[in-house]
């Protein structure tokens, strides 16, 4: 099989397929905790006003979540991966949470966990430290009101407002203070939101690192893991090496998680990945192998999907979700290539078709004849 596609300069070369899908072993049992941050399925016929009332096809949101259950995979609800902070706002977001919960409870060994930020308030609208209290609290609230995990999104309010390490320790001892459960920090680098430039009060890693850890250790009972999406291995090490026994590394390096996951021998990261959500039959695979002792194999099956990854992730990084409902239309998770926003225009074709060359490669083209149409399609849409 093969199909016209864009290549360098704009001319059309004619691309053939090589990849074999590779199929996941249902029932696998991890040696990791493995979370993967879904995505939304836009509902384009209820989108009238898209950049400003975003509709969600629930129907289809949830069947993915389902999907992600079925591979093993625990879920990391209304994360960035599903638009938080970039046109998918609160109001949707209690509405996803409040699903997702109800829909863990259905599937046996379903874990889940949700997104608890301040993204209702708004960075100019936040004038004091407790304003971000305040917003942080209504999100903890509903979460674990609902009998919900909390991961405790990085805030571009406090961000915006904070003059230093001291007013981040504040913040994040009096919620963590107060949090009815364990909950998982999320440490998001710049390259995915710049608004959270010089999070934790420094632009200094070291200095960051040290506010980061202190926190942790006034908490270790409150605190389950921290994820960490600098996109930088060996500042992921550095914290890794210095968390308190009992609180775990959760990677969010969509470049170098194949690594990290497999670790050194002495320590190793968790995930929660946005890319789980893309590659989830590989990945499957792949730690079904790395659990069974034999890191050859989970190498041989990780490795191509980290070029992929880090076209997907490529600058602008905030853009990569794009590419993650893109292989969710190309392998029949939905119907259209729609985004809440109308993200979807945030790459050009040259892009997707570079993902699509890549994602056959890596053997997660789970229906090459629908891949291949769908693809075709869209590239006619773009004049190809």
């Amino acid at each position: 099989m093969d199909i016209a596609l864009p290549g360098e300069g704009g001319r059309s070369t004619r691309y053939r397929l090589v990849g074999q899908p590779v199929q996941p072993v249902i029932g696998a049992r991890f040696s990791r905790i493995a979370y993967a941050a879904a995505h939304v399925v836009a509902d384009p016929l209820e989108m009238t006003d898209p950049w400003s009332h975003p509709a969600v096809d629930w129907q289809r949101t949830m069947a993915f979540r389902h999907h992600l259950w079925r591979l093993g995979f625990r879920i990391a609800e209304a994360m960035d991966t599903a638009q938080r902070g970039m046109g998918f706002d609160w109001a949707n977001a209690r509405e996803l949470i409040r699903r997702s919960i109800g829909e863990a409870r259905t599937v046996e060994g379903a874990d889940l966990a949700s997104g608890a930020g301040t993204d209702h308030l708004a960075p100019s609208a936040a004038r004091t430290l407790d304003d971000v209290v305040a917003a942080y609290e209504e999100q903890f609230d509903f979460i674990e009101g609902l009998g919900g995990k909390a991961i405790m999104m990085a805030s571009r309010a406090l961000a915006a407002v904070a003059k230093g390490p001291e007013d981040y320790a504040s913040v994040y001892d009096r919620i963590l203070r107060q949090a009815s459960g364990k909950v998982i920090l999320h440490w998001l680098g710049d390259m995915f939101d710049p608004a959270l430039k010089n999070y934790w009060g420094s632009h200094d890693f070291d200095t960051a690192l040290d506010t980061v850890v202190a926190i942790i250790e006034r908490h270790p009972g409150k605190v389950e893991g921290i994820k960490v999406s600098l996109l930088d291995a060996g500042k992921e090490v550095a914290l890794r090496n210095r968390l308190p026994e009992g609180v775990v590394m959760f990677t969010g390096d969509d470049f170098n998680y194949p690594e990290l996951i497999a670790g050194d021998g002495e320590r190793h990261s968790h995930a929660l990945l946005g890319i789980f959500d893309a590659i989830a039959p590989v990945a499957n695979a792949a730690l079904a192998k790395l659990a069974a002792g034999d890191r050859s194999g989970y190498d041989a099956l990780m490795a191509p999907t980290v070029s992929l990854s880090r076209k997907i992730f490529e600058a602008p990084t905030e853009y990569y979700k794009a590419g993650i409902v893109f292989l969710s239309w190309l392998n029949g998770h939905q119907d259209h290539f729609l985004m809440i926003g109308g993200m979807q225009s945030a790459r050009g074709i040259c892009h997707y078709a570079d993902v699509f060359r890549l994602a056959d490669q890596a053997g997660l083209l789970v229906d090459p004849e629908l891949a291949i149409a769908r693809m075709e399609n869209l590239c006619a849409v773009a004049g190809v």
